[in-house]
């Protein structure tokens, strides 16, 4: 997997993200201020949810940014055979016989991409499975407990 155009497939989807989350924002806070979203009485309070979902829209948009950010000026190696999971790292992983593949980023756990056939999550080291993966190295095992059960992670390849 080309990990350059990977990067680039994300930077691409968050700049979608974000254009459609400025501008979410920019809708529901031009309702929130409009004449019509004064309250009509004491318990009308179409207008303060409307502030509240703007301002939580706002946030979504300058958490997206931070990620874009990120992408945009962080350092995309390409390890070498034997080099720990770290920062930037993509790492292929099996559980349970299900293959996935993950893209460890100081920020941004939770976004997803269709890429070459494939998934790619991002991953953050705080993260149960992060934490579990920075340090080691293609063909160890990762293990992490959800709920009382072990779950463990071959490392199958880490790019």
């Amino acid at each position: 997997m080309d990990k350059q155009r990977l990067v680039a497939a994300f930077i691409a989807l968050l700049e979608s993200d974000l254009a459609a989350a400025k501008e979410a924002a920019l809708a529901t806070y031009e309702a929130a201020t409009h004449e019509e979203s004064r309250p009509e009485n004491e318990y009308d309070t179409r207008g303060l949810e409307a502030s509240y979902l703007a301002g939580a829209q706002a946030k979504r948009a300058g958490e997206i940014e931070e990620v874009l950010s990120l992408f945009r000026t962080m350092e995309f190696k390409g390890l070498l055979a034997g080099e720990p999971v770290q920062a930037g790292a993509l790492v292929e992983v099996e559980a349970n016989g299900r293959r996935s593949h993950l893209l460890l980023m100081p920020k941004g756990g939770g976004f997803s991409l269709g890429f070459a056939g494939q998934v790619v999550q991002i991953i953050t080291p705080v993260s149960l499975l992060g934490e579990a993966l920075v340090g080691l190295k293609e063909g160890e095992v990762a293990e992490i407990e959800i709920n009382g059960a072990v779950r463990e992670y071959e490392i199958l390849a880490v790019h």
